[in-house]
């Protein structure tokens, strides 16, 4: 459920246990995450738990460290900070890679309509959620999503991440902080990935950030990025030549769609700009 400085709280039924991790996973350079599905044992004298195994993971990501994760909520708001287009698309980017489904929910509509941005993740064909304070239905929409599901809450420091799960878990009574003037960005009131079993669901609130590259977030090969863009999916396979990047090259499908309004600009834009990143590294060097 959560990893404080080398405890690691595990639930089991409707216990919670503090156990510690076997040495041997740090020989073998692996450690539990949240999210782990884990073999623990619990001595009869006394003293720590200890974690014996680590059981396949489903998926994995870096940043956050995170695992077993169904879907990956992203929050960006309207305002206070501005959406940023490039983050949120690498954070979509990377769920379609990890096989977690990407949803969007917009926040602080209640300040600044945020049709336009719902609308550009909808054509990509991700669901949206819009959450207003007082909008009780979105937020019964958005709860009924979650029903089973493990999912992760994401999204740049200050969007209103934590402020949105007490709205739709009022028990959790989550740390919530205000944007920075001097800054312009919102402060960090997360401070670890932590598990929250809630009414038939998991979810992990994580730390906010304020920037994130590939190089600390996620590094997507180049020949699979563009898989991992579900606008582009219906075009692959009909550009003029098969090693087609659909950045700048004749005879393109993808670039023939975005011209024609098929697929929104800055989607593109995120897609080159993460591809330009990655281009000349080598798969290898990915692991």
């Amino acid at each position: 459920m959560k990893s404080i400085g080398g405890f690691y709280y595990v639930r089991c039924g409707e216990i919670e246990y503090e156990c510690k991790a076997r040495g041997s996973f740090r020989k073998k350079g692996s450690s539990p995450l949240v999210g782990d599905r884990v073999v623990f044992t619990v001595p009869e004298g006394g003293g720590f738990c200890a974690i014996e195994e680590i059981l396949p993971r489903k998926n994995k990501l870096k940043r956050p460290a995170l695992c077993n994760i169904d879907a990956l909520v992203i929050v960006c708001s309207t305002v206070d900070p501005l959406p940023n287009f490039t983050v949120i698309d690498k954070m979509t980017a990377a769920a379609v890679n990890h096989r977690m489904e990407p949803v969007i929910v917009v926040s602080k509509n209640d300040i600044k309509n945020g049709d336009a941005v719902a609308e550009i993740y909808r054509r990509a064909g991700l669901q949206v959620f819009h959450c207003t304070p007082g909008d009780g239905d979105e937020a019964q929409r958005l709860l009924s999503f979650l029903q089973g599901k493990v999912t992760a809450f994401i999204g740049n420091s200050g969007v209103g991440k934590s402020t949105l799960l007490n709205t739709l878990f009022p028990t959790l009574r989550l740390q919530t902080g205000q944007i920075s003037e001097k800054l312009g960005r919102g402060r960090h009131t997360t401070r670890v990935v932590e598990l929250f079993a809630l009414e038939g669901c998991y979810v992990a609130d994580t730390p906010g950030f304020s920037t994130v590259d590939l190089q600390r977030y996620e590094m997507i090969d180049k020949e699979q990025l563009q898989y991992c863009f579900p606008e582009f999916s219906r075009f692959l396979g009909q550009c003029q030549f098969t090693s087609c990047a659909h950045v700048c090259e004749k005879g393109c499908r993808i670039l023939e769609a975005l011209r024609a309004g098929e697929i929104e600009k800055s989607r593109h834009d995120s897609y080159v700009a993460m591809y330009n990143e990655v281009k000349d590294i080598k798969h290898w060097q990915l692991k």
